[in-house]
């Protein structure tokens, strides 16, 4: 890729980046390409008939058949097996047994994430927010563009569009902040999610025989872990387009220093959490119409975005759990905006201090839903966290791993930049060595993890 790019123009590398993603997204099955083609096809059509419809009725028609189509496809192969369980558990209790067809959905890789990506552009061109695109090719890249294929961010055609279209120039300077981000997407992934992985496992496949210390160090290898692995991806994702020429969206930005639930969907998985903002929240009424109207709305968007996380009801009770965080919330804050600045005063940033470690932990108790197999074993996991007569076992490593996972993001907060090795060369000699401790991580990690194999978590998404 990186031989034959750049020696390329404009139309050529579009050209090559797009059969290089397809061949990517295909390489796992091919037959899958075909979904993605699909999606591309129907939106590409409704964004130029969007343009040229010269009726508000006809433009609410091709918006829904758009919208219809990538729903029909994300809820057939992403939630039909979970809503055909569900379906089938409610007709037993109320006395029926009946012997429905069982047919087993495989979820197409990324699938999440192309359809959500899709529809934000047929929208945004319905909204006149957005001129289509007369290239075929520019759209079908915009789509498929393999760094953000499978686990995101969720890039709207407003930001990635334009880049795809017009020339790219490639700098010294964008390679290096690209090495930047793709080391410390690895140090998250490797050194840190990969190594807390099997203690994670271990708790979360028995939490009924587990002391109480030992249930508080999953929780925690676990908030560090999906954060690792997620915000890891997402950087290795943003180096690789940064090399390739594209500025891609910040996915994370040091979300568990939040000091308020509300802080906090600011700063974790932000492309979709925008997204659900954008265009679920807002549509129904946002927060401008009245309290109750506001919390129905927040109850509302959580309740999807959990079920967007995984066709179970414990994604769900998970989006909810979040829900009522956020009405609470609001309700406390009656119309004030949340501060999300640090005082520079002792006693405000002691005050900051303790708001970061209860919403951190407010998060993480809401990882058990979405973490453990079922109702059962969450509710055993929450329980026996409580049994603190039984506080042994507790593995100070965990919060060790953790606490370095936590310095990236004070260092990036504090330095404004989260390429801060790069940016910063006034920090001399400093930078290096932290640069060289991360891919001595890196590399350790990977040797000592030889022969296993811990995929993404939000690949499952």
């Amino acid at each position: 890729m990186l031989v034959v790019y750049p020696c390329l123009r404009l139309r050529g590398q579009n050209l090559f980046l797009l059969i290089a993603s397809y061949i990517f997204y295909g390489y796992w099955d091919w037959r899958f390409t075909l979904l993605l083609f699909t999606s591309t096809v129907v939106d590409y059509w409704v964004g130029r008939s969007l343009q040229t419809s010269d009726t508000k009725r006809r433009k609410k028609l091709l918006l829904f058949f758009s919208i219809m189509v990538n729903l029909v496809i994300l809820g057939f192969f992403k939630y039909f097996n979970f809503f055909e369980n569900s379906a089938a558990s409610i007709l037993a209790i109320i006395g029926f047994n009946p012997h429905m067809p069982m047919i087993k959905v495989v979820l197409p890789i990324g699938i999440s994430f192309y359809t959500f990506k899709t529809m934000s552009y047929t929208i945004d061109v319905y909204r006149g927010k957005l001129k289509p695109t007369k290239n075929f090719i520019d759209y079908a890249l915009f789509l498929s563009f393999f760094p953000q294929l499978l686990a995101g961010p969720i890039e709207r055609a407003s930001s990635l569009l334009h880049q795809v279209t017009n020339p790219r120039k490639i700098t010294k300077k964008m390679v290096l902040m690209g090495l930047n981000l793709i080391l410390v997407g690895y140090f998250k992934k490797v050194a840190i999610a990969d190594t807390l992985a099997p203690i994670v496992d271990k708790i979360f496949a028995a939490p009924d025989v587990m002391s109480s210390g030992q249930l508080w160090t999953g929780l925690y290898a676990y908030a560090f872990q999906i954060y690792g692995d997620f915000s890891g991806y997402s950087d290795i994702a943003l180096g690789i387009a940064r090399i390739l020429g594209f500025e891609s969206m910040m996915n994370f930005n040091a979300p568990y220093l939040s000091k308020s639930i509300t802080e906090f969907w600011k700063r974790w998985h932000i492309s979709l959490s925008t997204w659900f903002k954008d265009y679920v929240y807002i549509p129904l009424g946002g927060n401008r119409c009245g309290i109750v109207r506001t919390c129905t709305n927040l109850i509302i968007t959580m309740l999807l975005c959990g079920l967007w996380h995984g066709a179970a009801w414990t994604f769900v009770s998970w989006g909810l759990i979040h829900g009522l965080y956020l009405m609470g919330h609001h309700m406390i804050l009656r119309g004030k905006k949340s501060d999300i600045s640090w005082p520079k005063n002792i006693s405000g940033r002691a005050k900051s201090i303790i708001k970061v470690l209860i919403t951190f932990h407010l998060v993480a108790f809401a990882w058990i839903l979405f973490r453990s197999s079922d109702f059962k074993n969450a509710l055993a996991y929450m329980e026996g966290l409580f049994r603190f007569h039984q506080f042994s076992g507790f593995s100070a490593s965990v919060l060790f791993a953790g606490s370095l996972l936590i310095s990236l993001d004070v260092a990036q907060l504090w330095l404004g930049s989260n390429t801060w090795l790069t940016d910063h060369q006034d920090l001399g000699v400093l930078r290096y060595t932290v640069a060289q401790l991360l891919l001595l991580s890196v590399l350790s990690a990977a040797i000592a993890h030889l022969g296993t194999i811990t995929p993404f978590i939000y690949f499952q998404f």
